[in-house]
This record gives C-alpha cells, structure tokens and sequence, in this order.
C-alpha cells in the first residue's frame, strides 16, 4: 500500500481527531441529519393527508424509519471511505482509515452492524420501505463499490447520489404512513433529486488532486473548475423555480401558499449560494470546506422542514 507523508498541520489533526470517538467519525454525522430530518418531514407530509388516523399511532413508525435512513446512511459513508482510502490518504489523511486509528477489519464489522440494524428497523416500518432501503444500499455501493463505482464518471456519480438521497428520500418518508403508489412524494423527490444531481458536485472541487490520482472523473476533473461552478449553478435555484410552479399549478396538496413562499424563499438563497460559487470559483478548489458545501446542506434541511410545514399547516 503506497506511503504518503503528511504534512506538519496534517499531522496537528490527527492529534485533534484523536480525542474523537473514531466510529463516530466514520458515520460522518453531520451527513445524517438530511436523511434522519428528512424522513420525518416527509413522513409528516404524508400522515397530514390521513383521516382519522392520530399521529401517535404512527410515530413509532416514523421514528423508527427515520433512524433507518441514517443507520443507513452512515454505513454507506463508511462503505465509500473504504473504497476510497488511497483517495484519502491524499485528500482527507485525518480520518479514522487513513489516520490509522480504526483498522479495515474493525470498521467494516461497525459498517455491517449498521447495516443490519438499518435494514431491520426498516422490515418493522413495512415492506415498501424496507425494499426501498434494500435498493438505496445497492445503489449507495454502485457509486463507491467495484464493479461499479460510479464516482469515475461525473454523471453517473452525482446521479447515484441523488436518487437515494434526494428522490428516494422523500418517498421512503411517505411510505412510513402512505403507499409509494401515489404522485405526490414522487413530485416532490423528483425536485429535490433534481437539487441534489448538480448540488453534490459542491463536494468535489476541494477533492480533484486525490480523485484524480484514484481515477474518477469528477465534474471539476472533467470540465475545470471555472466551467464547473457555472454548470451547477443553476441547481440551487431551478429546483424551487418547479417546486413553486408545481405549487401554483396545484399538483401539491400541502399549503399552496405557503409552498410557494418557501419556493421564493429557497430560490433567493439559491441565488445567494450560485453567486458565492461562480465570484471566485478558484476558492471551491483550494478549501477543503468551502462555505456553498455546508449552504448546500442547510438548504436541503431547511426546504425539509418547510414542506412538511406547507402539508401540517394547510387549511
């Protein structure tokens, strides 16, 4: 296995980290709150359309599916640092595999664990949710794992993230107290997918020295980092511009007005977030946490949290 020296502040981290719980780490838990908040957003959308059914009957549901997503979650986290450790070694020498402070064997056992303890409290929510699990697992591998490993190709990556973190997202929510066999969660995943498949390239500008070295093709990679901040650009903005047509046009049953409020608000925070990104794209590259990484993170919890509001507190 190749050797690579760290550098004097590199080093200042991993003594940091130290003190940190390593599978902790691994998990990435600033990763789990989309998928843990987002269930239950979305399941609460879903259970605001029920008659007669209290909402006390349907949390432990809910609960327990949303502590599916982010086992889940973070075991799919856990599953990409292990294919990506020569990757890492070079971009992010700090974590727990690379740093040496939680060993391949030990961490694939916790990665296991979490998986089976997903895929389990998911089989007590109900089928439909457990087999959308089952699937977001495959393709949560696909995008790291041979023979796959999607990551390679700037397209096929961001697609994989978004379908299980954005679109499939949303409809796993609703079947926590509804069917899959309904257009609205579909509706509304497809716009939230559709943020995700440009939004995730955010990730990627920081990372081009090691991915490149470990073969994937990001965006950046692919058509430089000037070129890249414009392509994805229009994704924290033209999502919200559907989600306020798709509100208008009443294909949603949540609270028109107020979807429509939270449209406007998330595409002028979209329009915030493109400039930061297209004023000085050589920035993406050169910080290693550029600030339109985490904005995409909370814009995705807040457009969460906003949607279930629009479906709780409609008329």
């Amino acid at each position: 296995m190749t050797n690579y020296s760290t550098s004097s502040t590199e080093t200042n981290n991993i003594r940091k980290n130290a003190s940190q719980n390593p599978y902790w780490e691994l998990c990435r838990p600033f990763t789990l709150l989309a998928p843990g908040i987002g269930f239950i957003a979305f399941a609460l959308a879903g259970w605001s359309g029920l008659i007669d059914v209290s909402l006390l009957s349907v949390l432990p549901a809910i609960l327990a599916g949303a502590l599916s997503a982010a086992l889940l979650n973070a075991a799919s986290n856990i599953i990409n640092q292990y294919f990506d450790l020569e990757i890492d070694r070079i971009n992010k020498p700090t974590r727990p595999f690379p740093s040496g402070r939680v060993s391949i064997q030990q961490g694939m056992i916790f990665c296991f664990i979490l998986y089976f303890l997903s895929f389990f409290t998911a089989y007590l929510v109900g089928w439909q949710f457990f087999w959308i699990v089952i699937f977001t697992a495959f393709v949560t591998y696909a995008y790291s794992g041979q023979p796959f490993r999607t990551k390679r190709h700037w397209f096929w990556a961001n697609l994989t993230i978004a379908i299980p973190r954005g679109c499939l997202l949303v409809v796993a929510g609703w079947t926590a107290v509804r069917s899959l066999w309904e257009a609205e969660p579909w509706v509304i995943g497809g716009i939230f997918g559709l943020y995700i498949l440009g939004a995730a390239s955010t990730k990627d500008f920081a990372d081009i020295e090691g991915d490149r070295a470990g073969g994937c093709i990001t965006l950046p990679i692919r058509f430089g980092v000037e070129r890249s901040a414009q392509i994805i650009s229009p994704f924290f903005v033209l999502p919200f511009v559907l989600l306020f047509l798709a509100a208008f046009m009443g294909w949603l049953s949540g609270d028109r007005f107020i979807l429509m409020a939270l449209a406007v608000l998330m595409i002028l925070w979209g329009v915030y977030v493109a400039y930061l990104i297209v004023r000085r794209p050589s920035e993406l590259a050169t910080e290693a946490n550029h600030v339109s990484w985490k904005h995409m993170y909370l814009m995705m919890l807040f457009g969460q949290i906003g949607v279930a509001a629009a479906y709780l507190l409609r008329g």
